[in-house]
């Protein structure tokens, strides 16, 4: 049996009956994921790891004391714990974080880029350098949903839940966030 053909919720049964490989396909799967959505909040890259051990530690909890909910989606909630976390951390450190890159990490990087013209790779290197210096300009809540939005692929819905807010508030806050990059890409060309 191929265990990277199985979904989420079949590696979950396995391991729940002894398989341990099964946690493990389901851990290459999902944590490129998780790991950079950690890491965008607390750009630290060991905070990021002990981060990143704690949700798996938890799942690894909920899941061995048959509290897991199965919905069909692991991501999320693995996400959602992840988000938690997060936010327990700088309440406990009473930090707020921004958006941006560092030499060790750029979320840029994560996207694929299948370019083959260096001139459209350099201009697309810069502009995502400009998008990422915008983003770190926005409010905390609008800079949350679009990298929950743009990078965790999650819907409004879950943003909602995830962020305790209403759908029409996270819909808000994106179009507000939109509106702000607008202004400031304005902004940024008079500057020039």
């Amino acid at each position: 049996m191929q265990l990277n053909q199985l979904n989420d919720q079949e590696l979950i049964t396995l391991y729940l009956n002894g398989n341990q490989q099964s946690f493990e396909t389901l851990l290459k799967r999902h944590k490129d994921k998780i790991y950079t959505s950690i890491y965008l909040f607390v750009k630290d890259t060991e905070t990021a790891e002990d981060i990143f051990q704690e949700v798996f530690i938890k799942i690894i909890n909920t899941l061995r004391n048959n509290k897991y909910n199965n919905e069909g989606k692991f991501l999320q909630w693995a996400m959602r714990i992840a988000y938690n976390l997060c936010v327990d951390h700088f309440r406990r450190a009473k930090k707020m974080t921004m958006v941006a890159s560092n030499d060790s990490f750029d979320i840029f990087n994560v996207i694929e880029c299948k370019e083959d013209h260096i001139e459209k790779s350099i201009i697309k290197s810069q502009t995502h350098s400009k998008l990422r210096t915008l983003i770190d300009k926005l409010p905390d809540e609008q800079r949350e949903v679009v990298i929950l939005r743009h990078y965790a692929d999650m819907s409004f819905k879950e943003i909602a839940q995830m962020t305790r807010v209403s759908i029409n508030t996270s819909l808000g806050r994106m179009r507000y966030a939109l509106i702000n990059l607008r202004k400031l890409m304005v902004e940024a060309e008079m500057a020039m």
